[in-house]
């Protein structure tokens, strides 16, 4: 993990997961990218644990969908990174909504999660 390419490997691993589930509405499966423990920061009062994030994208509109662009990695440990993204979320009836969303990653049994996930608005 020490190339940059192999952390934006790792880090579009994890992140086209999250898409593929958020384009599915599919609020369990988003929450199964995340820790057991991940603290979750959209763009309501944030939450600890998967259910917070099952509850957060079971609340989000049918038709959302996300598109992202990694914008910045960094290697924190050998089971730890973080990523800095831009991402616009599209919507069936409403603009679209670009935010950054800063992610740390956390490599567990094998497997690369995310354990904090926190969303900035630039407007």
């Amino acid at each position: 993990m020490n190339t940059a390419a192999a952390r934006e490997a790792i880090l579009r691993d994890v992140m086209d997961r999250w898409k593929s589930a958020v384009d599915a509405h599919e609020p369990q499966q988003v929450a199964s990218c995340f820790t057991e423990d991940a603290i979750f920061q959209g763009v309501r009062p944030y939450s600890v644990g998967r259910q917070g994030v099952t509850e957060y994208y079971a609340s989000q509109p049918l038709g959302l969908a996300a598109d992202y662009r990694v914008l910045e990695t960094r290697q924190l440990g050998d089971d730890a990174m973080l990523g800095y993204l831009s991402v616009d979320f599209s919507f069936t009836d409403r603009p679209t909504l670009r935010v950054t969303l800063g992610v740390t990653l956390r490599r567990v049994a094998g497997q690369w999660y995310i354990g904090h996930y926190q969303v900035s608005r630039l407007d």
